[in-house]
């Protein structure tokens, strides 16, 4: 059984037991959380909802909190002495996907 869900303006396809990083959800580690935006739910036969599956939901427990590894930007134009550098780490949420409510 698995399930495809929306969270952070991305789509995840999970199943149980899965550990997956999604966008930070500002939960803290040991608590429990809800996706209730459930786009598909395949469980034997696939289910696929317009645009959610109505009343399914996808219980994950948090694990923890961290930061992706850095990303250098780095800005050039040539001729004109510009030039910027730059780095970025984006905040993630660490969850384990517990059950799967369709």
């Amino acid at each position: 059984m698995y399930a495809i869900i929306a969270t952070g303006g991305k789509q995840y396809t999970v199943a149980e037991g899965d550990v997956i990083r999604v966008e930070k959800l500002g939960v803290e580690a040991g608590e429990t959380y809800n996706f209730d935006q459930v786009l598909a739910v395949n469980n034997g036969k696939l289910v696929v909802g317009t645009p959610t599956v109505a009343g399914a939901t996808v219980t994950a427990s948090v694990i923890g909190d961290g930061r992706a590894r850095k990303v250098i930007v780095y800005k050039y134009k040539k001729k004109t002495g510009y030039h910027k550098k730059n780095g970025h780490r984006q905040a993630y949420t660490e969850v384990k996907i517990e059950k799967i409510n369709a």
